[in-house]
């Protein structure tokens, strides 16, 4: 193998595999999230009410992900991931069915709200188990000496599909309306769970088999807590997703201050993932593993400044533009947080880590919602992003002032040892 292959995690069959069905499901999810959110705040017209989408799927998700994590640690990946596609199927075909003309005629208005907001619990708790599972699972498709190219892989496949997701949302919206779009969105998770089954069953790697519940959350709990690089990577993101993102009332900016309607609500959905995927798919060729902790700070102080000028924009090419960088900004810090997890996580506690991954960042998604939902309704949209991008601004500062270990991190180290690790 080259030494800085980029393809070098595409050379493995069951990878590949993985990577299509983790775009066909992700495209799926982003253009359901981007529906969902259109959808109810065309019922509702309240900006509280998107926040409020993310509290039911936050609730879910926080909550049961150390459970999850310990239940993924104790069982075979592949047939797990398999029932989670299987019974989020059942959310989509929901969705579908509730947006059909003989369901908007026959019930009312609010019934069909808490019906939507009932599938998205649902989908919390699928949430809680789909993280860990796919953080555990990628570990057991390509060797430890490539997870950093395979980290940035699956990660732009992820990005790519939220611009394929978000964009195709937004436009189908207008050409084929709701209704059609969610049927859609069901075939390719049927896709999804279809490819699943072109993957091997893989070995189940924990060996503490007699650790009860109670000490395998502990376990993996302290690790994270003990671990100052992963715990910093993670408080990072969490942060930058949960004060600084604005992602859940992009419909009130689209619809209430742009000017843009459907498509330019698609528009800017795509922006943001448009810049992550780019600078993502530009790691494969260009390492990020040399000063990786300075890139990371680095990479979510310049996120919150682009949030910022989104904030402030009243321009639509402005806010585009924004966005797009924001994206490159992220899409960096994603990679980067990725590979530290992926090689500083031992594979017996890959679920347990995956779990607090998901409760940090993942989590952090509907909380974030909820924030940018009641701080949009306080202060008004604009305001409300400007202020978030501002206070992720001072806790990057903060991190990288009192966090050595992680300002001071380079992960060639760990890859050269895997390497060698592997040679003898």
């Amino acid at each position: 193998m080259k030494k800085n292959d980029p393809y070098a995690a595409l050379r493995y069959k069951e990878f590949n595999i993985f990577l299509l069905l983790r775009f066909a499901l992700v495209l799926g999810w982003s253009m359901q999230f981007v529906v969902i959110e259109w959808q109810v705040y065309a019922l509702t017209n309240n900006p509280f009410s998107l926040g409020f989408i993310g509290l039911c799927e936050f609730l879910p998700a926080f909550f049961l992900a150390p459970f999850a994590g310990h239940i993924v640690d104790k069982k075979e990946k592949r047939n797990l991931f398999a029932v989670c596609i299987a019974l989020f199927s059942l959310i989509s075909f929901g969705l579908f069915w509730l947006t059909s003309e003989t369901i908007e005629s026959a019930w009312e208005t609010n019934t069909i709200l808490y019906s939507i907001y009932g599938l998205v619990f649902f989908g919390g708790v699928l949430r809680a188990f789909f993280g860990p599972t796919i953080f555990s699972l990628i570990a057991l498709l390509v060797p430890k000496r490539i997870y950093p190219n395979a980290a940035t892989w699956s990660s732009s496949t992820w990005k790519g599909a939220n611009v394929f997701g978000a964009l195709c949302g937004g436009f189908f919206i207008a050409w084929i309306d709701v209704h059609y779009t969610l049927g859609i969105v069901f075939l390719l998770v049927m896709l999804a769970l279809i490819l699943v089954f072109f993957i091997g069953q893989k070995q189940i790697m924990n060996k503490g088999s007699n650790e009860s519940v109670k000490e395998s959350l502990k376990a993996g709990l302290s690790f994270v807590f003990n671990d100052k690089v992963i715990l910093g990577a993670l408080t990072l993101d969490m942060i930058a997703v949960l004060f600084g993102g604005a992602v859940a009332i992009f419909a009130v900016f689209a619809k209430d201050i742009l000017d843009a309607g459907p498509k330019g609500f698609g528009i800017l959905n795509a922006a943001l993932s448009s810049g992550s995927i780019i600078t993502m798919l530009a790691t494969t060729y260009i390492p990020i593993t040399k000063n990786t902790g300075k890139k990371l700070l680095v990479s979510v102080f310049g996120f919150g400044v682009c949030m910022i000028i989104f904030g402030a924009s009243k321009l639509m090419w402005l806010s585009v533009l924004a966005l797009f960088f924001s994206g490159v900004f992220d899409g960096i810090s994603m990679v980067v947080r990725q590979t530290i997890l992926q090689l500083k996580t031992p594979d017996e506690m890959r679920g347990r880590v995956g779990a607090v991954n998901s409760m940090f960042v993942g989590s952090s998604n509907e909380l974030g919602a909820l924030e940018s939902g009641i701080a949009a309704r306080i202060f008004g949209a604009p305001l409300a992003v400007m202020l978030g991008g501002t206070l992720t601004l001072i806790i990057v500062a903060i991190i990288g002032a009192k966090n050595e270990p992680l300002r001071t991190l380079d992960l060639q180290d760990d890859i050269e040892a895997h390497e060698l690790e592997e040679v003898n």
